[in-house]
């Protein structure tokens, strides 16, 4: 028989005037907010019906000032508007762009660069941050464009039933700016195809369903995570949706915990630091009336997960009945929409544990293949470095997943570590405005394979068919020809000087020369070409001394020699802040070392020598 042809992808627009009809009375989308830090929540909520006219009645005030194809920014807070907003710009055919309200510590430039990249014709925002907004654009000399309020007149008749128009698939529904760094961030064209493809591909992972299903998110809807599992999916699958704002999950993170607890079927994401954050700062007694039996899947993605982390959250919050399986490790990135493979809430995660001569010549090799994670890291070998943990990221959502040679693009044998490439329909159009940069990432070849495949920068083995993710190719440590990624010599600093916050270092290579790094000419002179760098920061109230710095560097030293048998150049502590993350919250270990080779970097003790 003949292959049928591809079903077309409904469009969210679609998805949401289906919904609106079958279930208009129902509760469709949540805002939890906490005037005061002992309010219990306050709830706010959104029939599929009253979304669907918020969401109309937004995409006609746009028609008149905003054409087909053109963007309107998003810079408003968290809430129920912004997901009218970004709704009502896919009704009115206007390219959405997800961003943040001028308020947002540390992203001033980068607000700026997106908003100079992507020229919107249009701002979306809200009343209470619309002057913020008027200064931030004046202040930074970005041209003056219409700002519209998202919120909806008090007793406003619900707007016209005029005949939208169906997106094609193929248009551009969004750009998703990359975290980026220093440079001007990258906006991915997210098609109306990609993101319904993706969203169904995650409903499908976590077989999500409209009568059991209830997605639950603090983290920001400019996310890639956030925007796909907090409102495409529940669009696409007609399930409610639950949203509370990032500040509030990291003034309390039991509050994540309450609201997956009240709501069962609950399928939540976030990055590997919040699992280390709710187990460190959630204690027994409030843990104690919680019960988490009735989560579906915990999403752990966005940067590298951790063995130590899954055991430590699942340690922490078993007395709850969370199940372990319901952890689900997870791969993905902007360019293909976001999800590209999970671990199903089947199976507990998996980690393997590698032998480090091995995975340093690209290579994993097996010491121990356990089906559970491990709590504590395996001791280094009297004659070299320890065992390396990897935990596995589950298996492609839906898309194909090859594993290459970075530099010939040649398909690699299961075990060898390559680059990971990816292709289907969830794989993003390009880079906005960056025709080469998009034919290198976006159209790639592999040997022997037919099409364009997306390039993911990122570096993983496949193995007994789990993907782990090793890291970054372009933070990979290349020292005396050997692989060393650097979440792993992280890690063990982090373990070694109790002076380090959590998850606030990156380490890089820096090169030998005059200038090169705090100290000047002396300093850089004793820093070999391969030179290992770490820029950690110190705990709040530490204030160490210089001879505090000067051991801390010591004990680092010692570790990452023994664990690792690499030679640290210099540990560099700096004060709580200085170390430079994306929106997102992940450490950009680019722009750490473009500091510190400026010497931006004062250093507490160390002498690098």
């Amino acid at each position: 028989m003949p292959t049928p042809p591809p079903t077309r992808p409904v469009p969210l627009t679609e998805s949401l005037r289906r919904w609106s009809a079958e279930r208009g009375g129902q509760r469709a989308f949540t805002f939890v907010d906490h005037p005061t830090p002992d309010s219990p929540g306050r709830a706010r909520s959104l029939t599929w019906r009253r979304l669907d006219e918020h969401a109309r009645d937004i995409a006609l005030r746009l028609r008149g000032r905003v054409g087909p194809g053109e963007r309107a920014a998003l810079m408003l807070p968290q809430g129920l508007g912004y997901v009218a907003g970004f709704l009502g710009c896919l009704y009115a055919g206007v390219i959405a762009v997800p961003l943040f309200g001028p308020d947002l510590p540390g992203h001033a430039d980068r607000l700026a660069a997106v908003l100079g990249d992507c020229e919107p014709r249009c701002v979306l925002t809200d009343a209470a941050t619309a002057p913020a907004v008027a200064a931030f654009t004046a202040a930074h000399g970005i041209p003056a464009v219409p700002v519209l309020h998202v919120e909806r007149a008090a007793g406003a008749e619900p707007p016209p039933r005029i005949p939208w128009p169906a997106a094609d698939p193929e248009d551009i529904a969004y750009l998703q700016y990359t975290s980026g760094s220093t440079r001007v961030p990258a906006g991915v064209m997210i098609s109306h195809g990609n993101v319904v493809a993706n969203a169904q591909q995650a409903i499908d992972a976590f077989t999500a369903t409209a009568e059991g299903t209830t997605t639950v998110g603090w983290l920001p809807l400019f996310h890639d995570m956030g925007l796909v599992l907090s409102v495409a999916a529940p669009v696409v699958g007609g399930f409610p949706s639950v949203l509370t704002d990032p500040v509030a999950f990291l003034e309390q993170p039991v509050r994540w915990l309450r609201l997956l607890a009240a709501y069962p079927g609950a399928i939540s994401a976030a990055p590997n630091f919040a699992y280390d954050y709710c187990a460190a700062r959630i204690d027994p007694e409030e843990a104690a009336g919680l019960r988490l039996d009735g989560v579906r899947a915990l999403i752990n993605g966005s940067e590298p997960v951790r063995a130590g982390t899954v055991e430590r959250f699942r340690a922490a919050f078993a007395p709850t009945g969370l199940r372990p399986e319901a952890h689900c490790p997870s791969y993905g990135l902007a360019e293909a929409t976001v999800f590209a493979t999970t671990d199903p809430p089947t199976a507990a995660p998996r980690t393997l544990t590698c032998d480090p001569d091995a995975l340093a010549q690209g290579r994993v090799e097996p010491v121990i293949d356990r089906a559970t994670a491990a709590g504590s890291e395996p001791a280094a070998a009297a004659d070299g470095p320890a065992p390396v943990t990897l935990v596995g990221c589950g298996t492609p959502v839906g898309q194909v997943l090859r594993i290459t040679d970075p530099r010939t693009g040649r398909p690699l044998p299961a075990g060898h570590v390559g680059e990971i490439r990816l292709r289907g329909p969830n794989i993003g159009l390009g880079y906005w405005k960056r025709a080469d940069r998009s034919a290198e990432s976006f159209a790639a070849r592999i040997t022997g394979e037919y099409g364009d495949w997306l390039r993911a920068g990122d570096l993983g083995a496949l193995y007994d068919g789990q993907l782990y993710v090793t890291g970054r190719l372009k933070d990979l440590l290349v020292v005396d020809g050997r692989n060393h990624y650097p979440q792993d010599v992280e890690e063990t600093v982090q373990a070694a000087v109790p002076l380090v916050r959590r998850d606030r270092l990156a380490v890089f290579t820096a090169p030998a020369g005059p200038g090169s790094g705090p100290g000047g000419d002396d300093a850089a002179a004793a820093i070999a070409a391969t030179a290992i760098v770490a820029v950690a920061e110190y705990r709040r109230g530490a204030e160490p001394t210089a001879d505090e710095g000067a051991a801390a560097e010591g004990a680092a030293r010692a570790a990452v020699s023994a664990r690792h048998g690499i030679r640290l150049a210099r540990l560099v502590l700096v004060p709580p802040g200085a170390v430079p993350r994306t929106s997102s919250g992940k450490v950009s270990r680019s722009a750490c070392r473009e500091r510190y080779l400026a010497g931006a970097f004062a250093p507490k003790g160390g002498s690098g020598a």
